[in-house]
C-alpha cells in the first residue's frame, strides 16, 4: 500500500502553546462541548417536528450525521499532514491561496462570534433560572449582565490554561450527558411500561428512514438538523497542544461526530416517543415548546415531587452547563485560529503572543472576548429579535467553513487519491461528497432564509438572517484589503511554501511501505 507523506511543506514550527498537554478523550470532550448537546437537541428538535416532520424528525438527525462524518475525514486527513491550529486558515491557504485562506479564517471567526452571542444570552438565563429568578430571567438588562460574567470568566479560564480548560470541559459535559441519559432511559421505561400517557408511542424503526417528506419540509429539517452537529472541530483546534498532534485530534473530531449522533438519536428517539408529535400539551408540535423542549418535558416525565423535582432542577443545570461548556470551547478555536493567522503573517503579529507561563494565546483570547461582549450587548440591548436571527445566520457561516474545508482536502491529495482505496474513499470521495453537500445547503440556506418570514426581522423585505449572515461575511472583503497593507508577505506568498498552496508535485508525493 502506498502511504502519503509531506516531504517538501514542514508542519509549521512551534507557536509556544504547550505541547503533549492533551490525551484523545481530552480532544473529544471539547469537540463535544464545543456543540452545546443539551441546548442544542432541546432547541432545535421542536422545531424540526414543526417543519413537517413529525416522527420523522429522527431520521433527519441521522441524515444529518452523514455529511458532518464525511467533512470530518476531511479535517482528520489535512491534520495528519499539518497539525496547525489554524485548521481551515491553514488548510484552504495551502489549497486555495492566501485570499481564500484568509476569508476562510474570518468567516469561521464570524461564526464563533455569532454564536458566543446566543451562548451568553442561554447562559445568563439559565444562571438566573437556576436561582428560581424566573421573574429576573425575563429581563433583558439583568440577563446580559449575568451572560456577560459568564464570558468573562470562561476567557478568563481560557487564558488560564489548556490543562485546566479540559477538566472544566470534563466535568461540564458529564452533567449534561448524565442528564440527558437519565432523562431518555425514564421516558423510554414509562413508555414501554404504559405509564407515559395517552399521547405516547412506541418507537419504530421506520422513523429513521425520511420517506413521505414533503420537499420544502425537508429542506427546513435538514438545515435545522445539520447544524446541531457544529462545534466538534474545536477538538482540531488544539492539535499542537495534544499528546499526538498529527493523529489524536483527527480521531477525536470524528469519534465526536459518532458519539454525538448516538447521544441525540437516543434522546430524540425517547423524546418523540413520550411526547408525540401533537400540536397541544406537551407535543413535539406545539409552538410553545419549540424553544426548549426538554423544560417542557421535564415534569412530564419525571414528575414535580421528589426525584421529579431533583431531575426538573437538573435539567436546568444541563442546559446552563451546556451553554458554559460550549462558550469556552468556542473561545479556544478561535483564538487559536487568529494566533495561527497571525504566526503565518495574516494578521499583525500581536496577535500571535502567547503567555510565558500560561501558554496560551493572550492577545488571541481577550480579544475574542472583547469582541464578542461588545456584539454580545449591543444586540442584546438593541433588540432580542435582532440578536435571534444572528444565531440563525450562524448557518451560512458554517456552510461555507465546511464546504472550504472539504474540498480543500480533495485538492490537496488530488495527486495520490488512486495510489490506495483508503485515499481514494477517505480524502476523495467522502470529503468531496461532503463538501458538495454542504455546498447544497449554503445556497439551500440562503433562499430559505430570504424568505421575508424567515426570522425576526426583515430588511427591504429581506429575510433578517439572510442579510445579517451575508454582511457579516463580506465584510471580510474589505476588512481584508486593509490587512493586506501590513501583511504584504502572507497575501504575497511568501510567508506559507507556495509549493503546498498551488499543489506542486513535489508537495505530496507517494512512499511505497
Amino acid at each position: 500500500m502506498a502511504e502519503t507523506v509531506l516531504t517538501k511543506v514542514e508542519a509549521p514550527a512551534g507557536k509556544g502553546l504547550r505541547t503533549g498537554a492533551l490525551n484523545m478523550m481530552s480532544s473529544v470532550v471539547i469537540g463535544m462541548s464545543s456543540t452545546a448537546p443539551a441546548y442544542s437537541i432541546a432547541a432545535t428538535l421542536g422545531l424540526i417536528v414543526l417543519a413537517g416532520t413529525g416522527f420523522k424528525a429522527a431520521s433527519l438527525v441521522l441524515l444529518a450525521f452523514i455529511p458532518v462524518l464525511f467533512v470530518a475525514f476531511a479535517f482528520r486527513e489535512l491534520n495528519s499532514v499539518e497539525p496547525d491550529c489554524g485548521t481551515n486558515f491553514t488548510w484552504a491557504t495551502r489549497a486555495f491561496g492566501s485570499r481564500v485562506g484568509w476569508l476562510t479564517g474570518w468567516v469561521v471567526t464570524v461564526a464563533q462570534l455569532l454564536v458566543m452571542t446566543s451562548q451568553s444570552a442561554i447562559s445568563g438565563k439559565y444562571t438566573l433560572l437556576l436561582f428560581g429568578a424566573d421573574e429576573l430571567a425575563n429581563n433583558r438588562v439583568v440577563t446580559t449582565a449575568v451572560g456577560v460574567l459568564w464570558l468573562i470568566l470562561l476567557c478568563y479560564l481560557c487564558f488560564r490554561g489548556i490543562e485546566i480548560s479540559a477538566r472544566v470541559q470534563w466535568v461540564l459535559l458529564a452533567v449534561e450527558l448524565v442528564v440527558l441519559a437519565v432523562f431518555s432511559v425514564v421516558a423510554l421505561v414509562r413508555v414501554f411500561s404504559g405509564t407515559a400517557g395517552d399521547q405516547a408511542t412506541t418507537p419504530s424503526w421506520s422513523w429513521l428512514w425520511p420517506s413521505g417528506i414533503g420537499f420544502s419540509s425537508f429542506v427546513s429539517a435538514v438545515l435545522l438538523a445539520v447544524f446541531i452537529y457544529w462545534g466538534w472541530e474545536s477538538s482540531v483546534s488544539v492539535n499542537e497542544e495534544s499528546a499526538d498532534p498529527k493523529r489524536g485530534p483527527g480521531k477525536a473530531a470524528v469519534l465526536s461526530t459518532v458519539l454525538l449522533v448516538v447521544n441525540y438519536l437516543l434522546v430524540t428517539i425517547a423524546a418523540l416517543s413520550f411526547a408525540g408529535v401533537g400540536t397541544d400539551g406537551i407535543g413535539l408540535g406545539n409552538e410553545k415548546n419549540a424553544d426548549d423542549v426538554l423544560a417542557g418535558l421535564g415534569d412530564a416525565v419525571f414528575g414535580s415531587n421528589g426525584f421529579g423535582a431533583v431531575m426538573g432542577f437538573l435539567l436546568v443545570i444541563s442546559v446552563l452547563t451546556s451553554a458554559a461548556a460550549a462558550s469556552q470551547a468556542t473561545v479556544m478555536p478561535a483564538a487559536r485560529t487568529m494566533l495561527s493567522m497571525a504566526s503565518h503573517g495574516a494578521l499583525p503579529r500581536s496577535f500571535a503572543k502567547v503567555h510565558p507561563r500560561f501558554q496560551t494565546p493572550s492577545v488571541s483570547t481577550w480579544v475574542f472576548g472583547l469582541v464578542s461582549f461588545v456584539l454580545y450587548v449591543g444586540l442584546s440591548l438593541w433588540s432580542d429579535n435582532i440578536l435571534s436571527d444572528s444565531v440563525d445566520a450562524v448557518g451560512l457561516t458554517i456552510a461555507i467553513e465546511y464546504t472550504a474545508t472539504a474540498l480543500a482536502c480533495v485538492w490537496v491529495f488530488r495527486k495520490t487519491l488512486f495510489a490506495s482505496v483508503r485515499n481514494f474513499f477517505l480524502r476523495g470521495v467522502f470529503p468531496f461528497v461532503g463538501g458538495i453537500f454542504f455546498a447544497v445547503i449554503l445556497v439551500a440556506a440562503l433562499i430559505e432564509y430570504a424568505k421575508p418570514d424567515a426570522g425576526e426581522t426583515t430588511v427591504f423585505g429581506i429575510g433578517g438572517p439572510a442579510v445579517i449572515g451575508v454582511v457579516a461575511i463580506f465584510l471580510g472583503v474589505p476588512l481584508m484589503l486593509v490587512i493586506h497593507r501590513a501583511c504584504r508577505d502572507f497575501f504575497a506568498g511568501r510567508r506559507l511554501p507556495r509549493g503546498f498552496v498551488h499543489g506542486d508535485e513535489a508537495a505530496i508525493t507517494p512512499r511505497g511501505s
